[in-house]
């Protein structure tokens, strides 16, 4: 038997010798952000207790009627769009058989042959450069109820809450290889749908999740393995953690002359382990067939321009804009255009100050804070115009780096404007050369022999001036003048 460790399926999988690569392709359902569900009125709000948002078509009671919620389609043509794929004029509802207790229909209604948004791609800003994940399609799907069984040990309870709110599965083509490319692509799937405004991607509420199709073949092989299906994956730890072992599994499995199976799987995070669900089902098993409820839906091409238009400035775009506007190097660009109210700030401060000492400040001081604090942009306890002005008082010379670490956490707590506490606190830098040079000149009449070993050679002493000088003047002395200033008058 092939006991195989994490060193072993890097070896085999990741290493420069690898013998195999993994393929990933992805089928992410990402809550519609609207008001109400696909075919009924019943609110999508979370947090409600349960069975209290579930209207008689939610619940299937007989003869009710499915009507489509007009937002959910828009919703779904400006995800369409943001992923630059085909939006299709024409598309069918079908009914997707299958039995589950939370699904009182004893079907889903969702697309099979004709979806909404057809082949798209999303590109990835990868360590070892830019890479393109194409996207199959996009469909508009209405979601299950929860099975909950854990409130009773012999009974399961059902919520129909979820029963009937809008998902739109996004199905990648298989061209993902890594669980970090995994990481990358669900990152950036999520922020362009939350610039788009189409879906919040909370995956802890369950806004967004993915079922995980894996396989691995021999590098080189141009067939696909068999692969298996890890289903309902509700955060990106997650996903790479079920990815790593599923991968690891079936090398292992190939490695001792065996076969895979083709089935559905479920991750158990506990044991950090996926385990067999149900043999895979194909597409046949489903029994689709078009949903006699619901007429095909026909878009005008009118429509489609119109949502194009006014589409917002899409992450990548606003990354190139970032770095040739602002003068910010790839990386920055990236890390600020990753959410868009983190965008948003930098934008506004960056229009007030020193637009790469305000991205400087930004991915250091503040996002630390923002992190130890656990809060997002959107709540800083410091607004972009006073971040603008504390980057400001750094650029002027009126305050120090050192002095602005100390008025930024009093800014954290008080919220206050950053001049008012350098004011209040006499925290501003000197800055006068006249004052300097006194300052200065005091400290070498004290120093006489220190200033003779300075320029007998023992450069080292020049720090021990600085020193001086920072103590003397309580840490307020400009330090760019002060080295100059102290240069000069050590040379004659």
């Amino acid at each position: 038997m092939v006991v195989m460790s994490k060193e072993k399926f890097d070896y085999f999988i990741n290493g420069e010798k690898g013998k195999y690569e993994v393929v990933i392709g992805l089928e992410v359902h990402a809550q519609v952000l609207s008001n109400s569900k696909l075919f009924s009125g019943s609110s999508t709000k979370f947090g409600a207790d349960p069975n209290k948002q579930v209207s008689l078509i939610d619940s299937a009671f007989p003869g009710m009627l499915p009507v489509i919620n007009e937002e959910c389609v828009k919703q779904a043509v400006r995800t369409g769009l943001g992923l630059n794929a085909k939006i299709n004029n024409y598309s069918v509802f079908d009914r997707k058989n299958y039995f589950y207790a939370d699904l009182p229909q004893g079907y889903q209604i969702s697309q099979y042959k004709n979806p909404i948004v057809g082949e798209g791609k999303v590109l990835l800003d990868m360590p070892y450069g830019s890479k393109e994940i194409g996207i199959e399609r996009l469909h508009l799907e209405q979601d299950a109820g929860k099975s909950i069984h854990d409130m009773d040990p012999s009974s399961t309870y059902v919520d129909l809450n979820r029963s009937g709110i809008a998902l739109m599965e996004i199905v990648s083509k298989p061209d993902l290889r890594s669980p970090d490319e995994v990481n990358a692509y669900i990152k950036k799937l999520r922020t362009i749908m939350r610039y788009l405004g189409t879906c919040d991607g909370n995956m802890q509420e369950g806004s967004l999740r993915a079922d995980v199709n894996v396989s691995v073949r021999i590098v080189g092989d141009k067939k696909f393995g068999t692969r298996c299906e890890i289903k309902n994956v509700n955060s990106i730890k997650f996903m790479q953690m079920a990815i790593e072992y599923e991968a690891n599994r079936q090398v292992k499995l190939l490695e001792e002359g065996k076969q895979i199976d083709q089935e559905t799987r479920l991750f158990d995070t506990k044991k950090n382990e996926t385990r067999s669900m149900r043999s895979k089902e194909d597409a046949h098993d489903y029994r689709y067939f078009p949903d006699p409820d619901l007429l095909p839906l026909k878009l005008e091409q009118k429509l489609i321009d119109d949502l194009k238009k006014s589409l917002p400035e899409l992450p990548d775009s606003k990354k190139e804009r970032f770095i040739q506007e602002y003068g910010l190097n790839s990386y920055e660009a990236n890390v600020l255009v990753s959410e868009k109210e983190i965008s948003d700030y930098y934008e506004e401060a960056a229009k007030l100050s020193d637009k790469k000492l305000v991205a400087t400040w930004m991915m250091g001081d503040l996002f630390a804070m923002l992190n130890d604090k656990a809060l997002n942009i959107s709540n800083s306890p410091i607004s972009a115009k006073n971040f603008a002005e504390l980057v400001q008082s750094i650029k002027s010379g009126d305050i120090s780096g050192r002095i602005a670490k100390e008025v930024f956490e009093i800014m954290v707590e008080s919220g206050d404007n950053p001049k008012k506490i350098i004011e209040s606190k006499g925290m501003k830098q000197q800055s006068d050369p006249k004052e300097l040079e006194k300052m200065i000149n005091e400290i070498l009449l004290k120093n006489k022999d220190k200033v003779d070993q300075y320029k007998a050679g023992k450069e080292k002493l020049f720090g021990f001036f600085v020193g001086q000088v920072m103590k003397l003047s309580g840490g307020k002395a400009n330090p760019q003048l002060t080295n100059e200033i102290l240069k000069k008058l050590l040379k004659g």
